[in-house]
């Protein structure tokens, strides 16, 4: 009855954010740079500079596309020291640590409500990342800061670090497979991580080629990652 409750009252939670985001003028419909094809985007905005990507965001067009390879070694910087940590504190028999305090019904029920709305902030910014500030490094970020949360506001709470796992080298693998993918001469791509699919019209959701779902595979990676290494550290040699 409390697990349903609490539930009820973020489904509630969440309604109210979205009607009042869907209200609030600050915030501008799809499609209202309609008007401006990809190609001549950064042409009317940056003076002479073809966009030969389409996102709105120019940072996202140099992260995840001119210097996309720079990127992909980032993300391997990350794995490298996420391995170490499980190398280093990993357990053959693991258990939660045993905190010095324990949280009350009104915190984990609370803790709970708001790791929805940190994990759906998560994903919008990793969704966005091409039309927005944002994208798979910060939006990865706050999935794993809304696991935290949990961690620190239930006793007993432990992740399924197995299926971090399996997300983590899916979502790996998948980016270096999108890269071959450019290498080998799908569509007009003529070399690794190269965008080959359309770049759309410049501020639809669906546009930027090949960079959404690179920012959502980041997203997903990097998430993944940093909750196992926040697993880790929670995690003690069980007897």
């Amino acid at each position: 009855m409390k697990n349903f409750l609490g539930l009820i009252a973020a489904l509630g939670l969440g309604v109210l954010i979205i009607l009042a985001l869907n209200g609030n003028v600050q915030y501008h419909e799809y499609g209202t740079t309609a008007d401006r094809d990809s190609e001549a985007y950064l042409d009317v905005e940056f003076g002479e500079v073809p966009n030969q990507s389409g996102p709105a965001n120019i940072v996202t067009a140099i992260v995840a596309d001119y210097r996309s390879f720079d990127t992909l070694g980032e993300v391997t910087v990350l794995f490298v020291s996420s391995l170490g940590v499980a190398l280093l504190l990993g357990a053959t028999k693991p258990k939660r640590m045993e905190l010095n305090f324990h949280p009350n019904f009104m915190l984990k029920v609370g803790s709970r409500a708001l790791f929805a709305i940190i994990l759906m902030t998560g994903v919008y910014v990793i969704i966005h990342g091409h039309l927005t500030p944002g994208g798979g490094f910060p939006g990865g970020s706050m999935i794993a800061s809304s696991m935290l949360l949990l961690y620190l506001a239930d006793d007993h709470f432990r992740t399924k670090v197995q299926g971090f796992k399996a997300l983590e080298s899916i979502a790996g693998s998948l980016y270096v497979l999108i890269g071959l993918a450019g290498l080998i001469g799908v569509g007009t791509a003529t070399y690794f991580l190269q965008n080959f699919l359309p770049s759309g019209v410049v501020g639809d959701l669906f546009s930027a080629g090949i960079i959404p779902i690179v920012y959502v595979l980041i997203g997903l990676k990097v998430g993944s990652e940093i909750s196992g290494v926040i697993d880790n550290f929670l995690t003690e040699e069980g007897v």
